[in-house]
């Protein structure tokens, strides 16, 4: 029989039903009851926990005073399955046991320890299914709520079922908009019939109909209301319809009820309630030791429980969330900083000295150098365990409590910077306005300027980045030279993102100002690339090549610091490419892959798995690129962020696909707009000259490339000079070689100098297309044999396809089938669709039979299995791919099954074996 409870919610209901049944098959499911206080939530979690007969249940709820504690909502989840650690890989049991204080290597990063929390679940569902439920999630930490949302993205084959209960999507809540992607319930007011029903049981005896339905429609139909308005209303209100209407939304209406109940409790029943109300934990012996400390005495919970707003047996339960906020807000202020001073005397320094900090804190009248000197130390504890938000709450009221202004904006600005790292911009500027409050020196200023740059900088990252942080370096560089010339390679860095438009301004500024700074005796890695760079954006490529050189060789050498090659390794790979120098390249993608990844660095990751994409594109391997361009895709949507999308397009370029090309494209410079990134067209701009370029399209690849590079006064390493190449061949194919020879003279300013056999062979395959008869040739020749001595297979086909193009218009057929068959079969084996394509069509205008290539086995796997397939391949465990694609080994485990029944073999040997064979 439904309870009352739950009268008029027999679909809700269902959904639950349906979650229960589907986690007792073995599946996983996350679900987020939504509505507005009152409207049912708790009750029907009430409704959850009697369906799931045999699950182990563990729950918390959300505490607004505990907002900024990281971790605390998770730590008190886990706690009870923390038996389980030792199953979890390595990195991430590390991870949790940094997030909860039980010691750790490294600060881990916070989706790292949403992973460990993810495999934990996992493990424990193995004996029993499990039910995680979180009332009041929008007042829950942060940090455990995006840990706790992750997992419930990433849950598939587990046994788990995570259950948020969480107030009506508002931006001015801290957790209503966590749980974005999950599955989505909204809880709203019950039916008139039902709403009358439910209020008829409360209230016996004859009544005014009309006043009934007053009531309903004012409540609407919010069963809270409905329970609890007429405990508190008089019968003018009830009877005959003469009492006045409420001006109060109904939520308050309800808060004000609690109040009435409250507020007819003995004093002292009043305070034992208000001890509850204060400690989140719900330790019974707690409250008991608090209470002695308050001289309240042991039968002063009787009131409260009699009245139902309270229950003490393992744990300590309010009725209704609602009670713990009316019974907190309604103390005075007095009343609720003596209860936490009492709170923080009876906690163990030593074993939870965090919270402890923070009721001390918040037991403070005023400021209190002791307390924010704990404080102090907590945030320092909190940033060992990677967290980020906590550490900036612990600082920012430690600048509240701190009386003597250098020590209070020495702590605003350290505040600041943790709140940056966090991610809570908003709070970052808030405390930098505290720190220019007061007189500020120079060093102060300089990092005061600094940290608005680098908010700038992540808030949008346009023109305005570059000369923001140039403003920050010429503060710096009369007191810290270090980090001035950190600073002024961040501006250069900074350019590379804002594009062509910050080339004129921040760069050759920031440029020139560190040809002024002396270079230390001991150079740093960064010191050498930032000299390099200088030189090339002052005097140009060519004089800039010997230090650019020696900026590589450091940043490869084995002792380069893990934080250095995190911060710094995406702008050295993009001066390997700059100085074409392939190897070079691949060694250092990938070990800024590997570095994120064993860092768990998720902000890092898209970019270091972009770099390792570029260097399989380069190689012609496809698949590979594209399972790590899905990665990327994999990563953001475990994280809740925005996908960039650049490694796809990558992808989608060479496999010559217009459609897939176009839109991502589109998407891409959308996106590079949002975020102020002039960067995002040239991109998008080379990707189009590549593709129309395979399809043979080149009016249409000339004006491509031309957006890509025709901007910038002086071309930046990477895409815009890559573009000058593609634009060459448009403007030649197209018949119009002529506007390609200045091209081509820019193109040949930097492939000299660089002298590798990558840059003399995509050198000497632009001069062919622009060189008549013999001299053509021997350019093509000299092309082929230079990028044949590399690993790009790619540029090595197109190397072949456009000499067996021109052989074929010299009407020597025979050589010209030769090198279009080989540039064909060298294409259909790589993917490369669209130029596969046009070498056909080539081949086929000699008088060549194609023969038809079949992939029997393609769009067997879907995206994830085929990332799975590839790593399985490479020997990780299925508990390294889960650390690796953000799932755990369970779900890892059901995806290798799948695999196998599709490839049709039945172990991961056999899998390496056929990946071989077919190789």
């Amino acid at each position: 029989m439904t309870p009352v409870g739950v009268l008029g919610r027999s679909w809700e209901c269902k959904q639950l039903d349906e979650l229960v049944d589907a986690v007792r098959g073995g599946e996983s499911r996350a679900l987020v009851l939504r509505g507005e206080p009152g409207v049912g939530k708790t009750t029907l979690l009430e409704y959850l926990v009697e369906r799931a007969r045999g699950f182990r249940i563990v729950r918390i709820t959300g505490i607004q005073s505990e907002l900024e504690l990281a971790f605390a909502g998770l730590h008190q989840l886990c706690r009870p399955m923390m038996n389980r650690l030792p199953d979890l890989p390595a990195v991430q049991r590390d991870a949790v046991n940094g997030a909860f204080g039980l010691g750790s290597e490294r600060a881990p990063d916070g989706h790292l320890v949403a992973l460990g929390v993810l495999s934990l679940l996992s493990a424990v569902a193995r004996d029993q299914p499990l039910l995680c439920i979180v009332d009041d999630a929008q007042w829950l930490d942060r940090a455990s709520m995006q840990a706790l949302a992750f997992a419930g993205r990433r849950l598939l084959a587990e046994s788990v079922a995570i259950v948020f209960a969480t107030r009506a999507l508002d931006d001015a809540l801290p957790g209503t908009a966590d749980t974005a992607g999950l599955p989505d319930v909204l809880i709203e007011g019950l039916p008139d019939h039902d709403a009358r029903a439910l209020l008829c049981s409360v209230l016996p005896g004859p009544w005014d109909e009309r006043v009934l339905g007053r009531i309903v429609a004012e409540t609407r139909g919010i069963p809270l209301a409905l329970l609890e308005l007429p405990k508190t209303s008089t019968l003018v209100d009830l009877a005959g319809g003469y009492g006045l209407p409420s001006a109060r939304p109904v939520a308050d209406r309800i808060q004000a009820a609690f109040l009435e109940r409250i507020a007819g409790l003995p004093p002292e029943a009043r305070r034992f309630l208000l001890a509850a109300a204060a400690d989140p934990t719900g330790e019974p012996a707690l409250l008991w030791l608090v209470a002695e400390q308050l001289g309240i005495g042991i039968d002063a919970s009787a009131p409260a429980a009699a009245a139902g707003l309270l229950t003490i047996d393992d744990r300590v339960r309010f009725a209704h969330p609602m009670v713990r906020s009316a019974v907190y807000w309604a103390a005075s202020a007095e009343e609720r900083r003596s209860t936490h001073r009492a709170l923080a005397r009876v906690m163990d320094p030593a074993a939870d000295p965090d919270r402890r900090a923070w009721h001390a804190a918040h037991g403070a009248s005023g400021p209190d150098e002791v307390v924010a000197a704990e404080l102090e130390r907590s945030a320092e504890r909190a940033r060992t365990r990677g967290g980020g938000a906590a550490e900036a709450a612990f600082m920012a009221r430690a600048v509240e409590l701190t009386l003597e202004p250098g020590r209070r904006q020495m702590r605003a600005l350290a505040a600041a910077r943790a709140a940056y790292e966090a991610g809570s911009l908003d709070i970052a500027l808030k405390l930098l306005s505290i720190v220019e409050a007061g007189p500020l020196d120079e060093r102060r200023r300089g990092a005061v300027d600094l940290m608005r740059a680098r908010i700038a900088f992540t808030t949008n990252r346009g023109s305005d980045a570059p000369d923001l942080l140039l403003k920050a370096a010429s503060q710096l560089a009369s007191h810290d030279m270090a980090l001035a010339r950190e600073t002024y390679l961040e501006v250069i860095g900074a350019a590379f993102f804002a594009g062509p438009r910050a080339y004129s301004t921040g760069q050759y500024e920031a440029a020139r100002a560190a040809r002024c700074t002396p270079t230390p005796p001991a150079p740093r890695p960064t010191d050498l690339l930032l000299d390099g760079m200088a030189v090339r954006i002052t005097e140009g490529h060519p004089a800039a090549v010997p230090s650019l050189r020696a900026a590589l060789r450091a940043f490869r050498d084995p002792s380069l610091s893990p934080e250095d090659g995190l911060r710094w390794l995406w702008l050295i790979c993009v001066t390997a490419v700059g100085l074409w120098e392939k190897e070079t390249l691949s060694h250092l993608a990938a070990r800024y892959l590997r570095l994120a990844r064993e860092a768990g660095q998720v902000a890092a990751l898209p970019l270091a798995l972009t770099m390792r994409c570029v260097v399989h594109v380069l190689d012609g391997e496809l698949p590979e690129a594209a399972s790590l361009a899905a990665e990327v895709q994999t990563i953001s949507d475990a994280v809740g962020t925005a996908t960039p999308l650049y490694a796809a397009l990558f992808v989608a370029a060479w496999r010559g696909r217009e459609a897939e090309c176009v839109d991502l494209s589109r998407r891409a410079n959308e996106g590079a707009a949002r975020r102020g990134e002039g960067v995002g067209p040239v991109v998008s701009g080379w990707a189009n000259a590549v593709l129309y370029n395979s399809l043979g399209r080149y009016e249409e690849a000339a004006e491509a490339a031309n957006t890509a590079s025709g901007e910038y006064l002086q071309l930046e390493m990477g895409i815009p000079i890559w573009s000058l190449v593609e634009y060459i061949e448009a403007s030649a194919r197209g018949g119009a070689p002529g506007r390609a020879l200045v091209a081509l003279h820019r193109l040949i300013e930097v492939t000299q100098p660089s002298g590798t056999d990558w840059a003399l062979g995509i050198e000497a395959r632009s001069r062919a297309l622009l060189s008549e008869e013999t001299e053509a040739e021997s350019h093509y020749l000299k092309a082929i044999d230079r990028l044949g001595r590399t690993s790009i297979r790619g540029e090595l086909a197109r190397a072949h396809l456009l000499y067996g193009e021109w052989l074929r218009r010299k009407r020597r057929r025979q050589a010209a089938r030769e090198q279009l068959r080989i540039a064909h079969e060298l294409f259909v084996g790589m993917g490369m669709e669209g130029f596969a394509q046009r070498a056909a069509r080539e081949l086929a205008a000699t008088g060549e039979n194609i023969r038809k290539h079949t992939d029997n086995n393609r769009n067997e796997l879907t995206a994830q299995e085929a990332q799975i397939a590839r790593l399985v391949r490479e020997g990780l465990t299925n508990p390294e791919i889960g650390t690796q694609l953000f799932i755990s080994p369970r779900t890892v485990e059901w995806h290798v099954r799948n695999i196998f029944v599709k490839l049709g073999v039945t172990s991961r040997r056999e899998l390496r074996v056929q990946a071989a064979t077919r190789s």
